[in-house]
């Protein structure tokens, strides 16, 4: 296993919502990072992004743990869910703030 898989497996580990991001929270670099961001930050909980521009290696390290080819991606709980498309759906049906509570309980 290679240090940064095992650096984003940790990362996935250590936060109850961890978002792969292309940007960052304050500078989000594409619609569907925004999106998301803009979606946790509505429901209120704490999240982390990582910018998959940091390293070039980061994308498809993480896609090598996910088997998912785009981003954003996201972790609640240290489980993969999905992307921004699936969580702006969980969030808009009121599935998405109960399983972020569950994950920091």
């Amino acid at each position: 296993m290679t240090d940064l898989k095992q650096q984003l497996e940790q990362a996935i580990a250590d936060n109850h919502v961890l978002v792969f991001a292309k940007g960052n929270k304050m500078f989000p670099r594409c619609g569907f990072s925004k999106a998301v961001v803009e979606v946790f930050t509505e429901v209120g909980c704490d999240f982390e992004v990582i910018d998959i521009f940091e390293h070039q290696d980061i994308k498809p390290t993480l896609i090598s743990i996910t088997d998912w080819p785009t981003t954003p991606q996201i972790f609640i709980g240290g489980e993969f869910v999905g992307g921004g498309d699936l969580v702006r759906e969980l969030h808009a049906r009121g599935e998405l703030a109960p399983m972020v509570a569950a994950a920091t309980e």
